[in-house]
């Protein structure tokens, strides 16, 4: 009973692991698309890039919102994606470390 109990441990902290991966990797495709608006870029008006630029807007933005009441931009230069994510590999560690036996 041990055994299957921390292997069912062993597999919710590397899907854990896993997820903070890919939302990590969603944030920084919502930083890199923000990024090429920014420098005057225009996509071509098409259903699936209005549905993919949607979620990542809706996926990433309520956890970067967090960050940015704290951290202003400077400037043109807004630095609270790279906490976010710095915090969110920091905490989501953390975590994935505790639950793994």
């Amino acid at each position: 009973m041990p055994f299957v109990l921390a292997d069912t441990r062993v597999q919710i902290a590397d899907f854990l692991s896993a997820l903070i991966t890919v939302y990590s990797i969603i944030i920084i495709a919502y930083i890199f698309s923000q990024l090429f608006f920014g420098f005057g870029g225009r996509v071509p008006y098409a259903r699936w890039s209005s549905a993919l630029l949607g979620f990542l807007r809706d996926v990433s933005e309520p956890y970067l919102s967090i960050f940015r009441r704290f951290i202003p931009p400077i400037g043109p230069l807004d630095l609270s994606p790279m906490v976010a994510l710095f915090v969110l590999y920091i905490v989501g560690g953390i975590v994935v470390e505790a639950i793994r036996p």
